[in-house]
């Protein structure tokens, strides 16, 4: 007779979303602006030395402009938590009956009987630092952030997009015309696009063959359009 014991249950659950997010927003981009430009440049230049320098110009300063913007997102995220901490602290004070109901509301929402729920707001009152981290993630649905979160995510981002935007530039590295390097430069970037977006929709726990075709049809629209517009000024 198997017991609970013999066989504790464990609980599966994705702890990784902020940092599989960041390299989410930098590969897809990395993969899909690069191929873009060197697609479009591909209609309108005779020469693959143009297209690397342009995409190696573009990477650099793509991964600049999206590390600066993960930064600066994770710097507004602690800044916010921050002020609705200081918020709710004043509130327990200055809206002290008022802070009260709203959790034995809370309470009541699962179901506590109006006894359940002052017995419980009587025991967390006398912890003014318990009552607001309550209240900051169950009302106001506020998880207190990693205060390096704004470092790590610039360099998540920043990384992923310069190792996203080498690969469509590597084929015209290899190759002597902007058309044949613009060939091989498809068939890598959209398996690589596919290989990317099979795995992302798997560790997000989404479907991971419709992720992969809406990941790779994203980087095929944007090049496509990049080309058509190159050939118009050719």
């Amino acid at each position: 007779m198997h017991t609970a014991a013999a066989h504790p249950h464990e609980e599966k659950h994705f702890e990784q979303s902020q940092t599989v997010r960041d390299v989410v927003i930098g590969m897809a981009d990395g993969l899909t602006v690069p191929f873009a430009l060197a697609a479009g440049l591909s209609g309108a230049v005779s020469n693959n030395d143009i297209i690397v320098t342009a995409g190696l110009a573009e990477i650099v300063a793509g991964s600049i402009a999206m590390g600066l913007g993960g930064f600066l997102a994770g710097k507004t995220e602690i800044e916010h938590y921050d002020s609705e901490l200081k918020r709710e602290y004043d509130e327990i004070v200055t809206h002290y009956d008022t802070e009260r109901n709203e959790v034995k509301e809370i309470f009541g929402n699962y179901g506590l009987s109006p006894e359940s729920q002052e017995l419980i707001m009587t025991e967390m009152e006398k912890d003014h630092d318990k009552w607001v981290e309550f209240m900051m993630r169950f009302e106001l649905g506020l998880e207190k952030p990693d205060i390096h979160r704004a470092k790590k995510s610039a360099l998540n981002i920043g990384l992923a997009y310069v190792v996203g935007g080498i690969v469509p530039l590597m084929a015209y590295v290899f190759t002597e015309q902007p058309h044949e390097g613009l060939v091989y430069s498809s068939i890598i970037t959209v398996a690589c696009l596919l290989f990317f977006g099979y795995f992302k929709s798997r560790a997000t726990g989404q479907d991971p063959i419709k992720g992969a075709f809406q990941t790779s049809l994203i980087g095929i629209l944007a090049a496509a359009a990049a080309y058509s517009i190159g050939l118009l000024f050719t």
